[in-house]
């Protein structure tokens, strides 16, 4: 089975470049990046020294629900290009020494006891464990400090 790295569509991004309301209802924050730790969830590169990106509310999920989390991520002020969906952990990721992997079913719930911290060298194989289950749909992949949203991932 093959998975996919699957970042922010683009529609949601644009809306929110333009300035758009976010998950609360509230317009994006701008800021100027120092270069370290500002990492763009559409383009899943890092938001250079100098640049513009905005600090916004994201809910990853459809609808409202009691496991719908929605928490801080970061995009690119300017239109950035979407990474593609590929198997290959997004490089941006790589350097993270672990990332939460949780597992959520067909109706966009957890599904107990998926969720773990895993080293970012296993999550390709933590993710085709999971993957393998019929009571999963998707996994997310998270910030193992600060539980902010990553990608998802996705069978191929």
């Amino acid at each position: 089975m093959l998975i996919r790295y699957v970042a922010l569509p683009t529609d949601r991004v644009r809306a929110l470049q333009a300035g758009g309301p976010d998950a609360y209802g509230m317009t994006p924050e701008r800021r100027v990046s120092d270069g370290d730790g500002v990492p763009c969830r559409h383009c899943l590169n890092n938001v250079r020294a100098g640049e513009e990106y905005l600090i916004l509310a994201y809910r990853p999920f459809p609808q409202l629900q009691p496991y719908a989390e929605t928490g801080p991520i970061f995009l690119h002020a300017r239109e950035c290009e979407r990474a593609p969906e590929t198997d290959v952990m997004p490089d941006m990721y790589r350097p993270t020494a672990e990332h939460i992997v949780r597992g959520y079913s067909h109706d966009d719930r957890i599904v107990y006891g998926t969720g773990a911290v895993v080293p970012t060298h296993k999550i390709c194989e933590r993710a085709h464990e999971l993957l393998e289950r019929e009571d999963i749909a998707y996994l997310h992949m998270r910030s193992a400090r600060n539980n902010c949203y990553a990608c998802r991932i996705e069978r191929g």
